[in-house]
């Protein structure tokens, strides 16, 4: 009879410190008068990234079966209690997304999620940036708070204009850097190009000696956020930084439902392009902003990466009970 290791990956420091994290999350909004919300994980659409893949789930509800998903992220339904008068509102929950695993992935993730009404991108980043330097104070005490554009950081690290699509300069630049499999794995694909070289070349410097926050993403990279109102080509997101590690994803929400519609309409056909399983657009959340969604910012966070800079881990596996292996 083969023995089967039953036990939890992580160990009972690891327990104590997740349940005083959410202690001190709750803490911090209940301060700030945030509302703790709850939505449904199982919904009967989710998002369109093309980057982004799901779990679905057959509902046997009769005299029809219906396709179900679970979300990759509560946003859409908390968007829909922010258009009907919510107030500002945060939600800890699951996140689901098929296909991830490694040493920062697993497929089932706890996200903190949270909306700020009222609050413009500069405000809110500083808000971000309060809760996970003070979060994160205990082991790194001496960091500090960075702000830099992404335009900036591209240029600066790699030379290369991340606005404009130079196929020629991009394979350059992998050859001459030891990542030649570039070449063929962004083909001409201007998204995946800057995405990978970000990944490769400059998110592993990012955060080292800061909480960093990187602002202003090129508007090919961000389906949700707002087109910058002075510069067309980039829009208001940001995401969140330390120790290389990506914690965050924040936008100034887009509340357009015009608008939204048309980007998720190109999702879509991208899906198809590819041949990537295909969704239906959310017709709950475009009719939500059709009401009107309140002028707001939000962001989802990582905990359990949280987790893993305070635990000093070197797998998200390290501060899980039962990864995707054991679950």
């Amino acid at each position: 009879m083969s023995v089967i290791d039953w036990q939890p990956t992580c160990g009972l420091p690891q327990l104590r410190l997740r349940a005083q994290l959410l202690a001190f999350i709750r803490q911090f909004f209940a301060q700030r008068d945030v509302l703790e919300v709850e939505t449904p994980l199982l919904c009967h659409t989710t998002g369109t990234d093309p980057l982004l893949d799901f779990f679905s789930a057959d509902y046997r509800f009769l005299p029809q079966p219906q396709p179900m998903f679970l979300q990759t992220s509560p946003e859409f339904a908390m968007k829909r209690l922010l258009a009907a008068g919510s107030g500002s509102i945060y939600q800890i929950c699951k996140a689901f997304r098929n296909g991830e695993s490694g040493r920062f992935h697993n497929p089932e993730f706890t996200m903190l999620e949270w909306y700020r009404v009222d609050f413009q991108l500069p405000e809110f980043m500083d808000e971000v940036a309060e809760l996970i330097s003070t979060i994160l104070a205990p082991r790194f005490p001496a960091k500090t708070i960075e702000k830099i554009a992404y335009v900036d950081l591209f240029l600066q690290t790699t030379g290369l204009n991340p606005l404009i699509f130079s196929l020629a300069d991009y394979q350059a630049y992998s050859i001459a850097h030891d990542f030649p499999e570039a070449v063929d794995l962004c083909g001409e694909d201007h998204v995946l190009w800057i995405d990978f070289i970000f990944s490769h070349k400059i998110q592993p410097q990012l955060g080292l000696q800061s909480v960093c926050l990187v602002y202003g993403y090129p508007a090919l990279l961000s389906s949700l956020a707002r087109i910058n109102a002075e510069n067309s080509a980039i829009t208001d997101r940001f995401e969140v930084f330390v120790e290389g590690i990506e914690l965050g994803n924040g936008f100034y929400e887009l509340a357009d439902s015009r608008e939204q519609e048309q980007r998720f309409d190109l999702e879509i056909a991208e899906r198809e392009q590819k041949g990537l399983p295909l969704v239906k657009k959310d017709e709950y959340l475009l009719a939500a902003l059709s009401a009107g969604l309140p002028d707001c910012s939000g962001v989802a966070l990582g905990l359990d990466r949280l987790l893993m800079l305070l635990d000093e881990s070197a797998s998200i596996d390290d501060i899980l009970t039962f990864p995707i292996a054991r679950a």
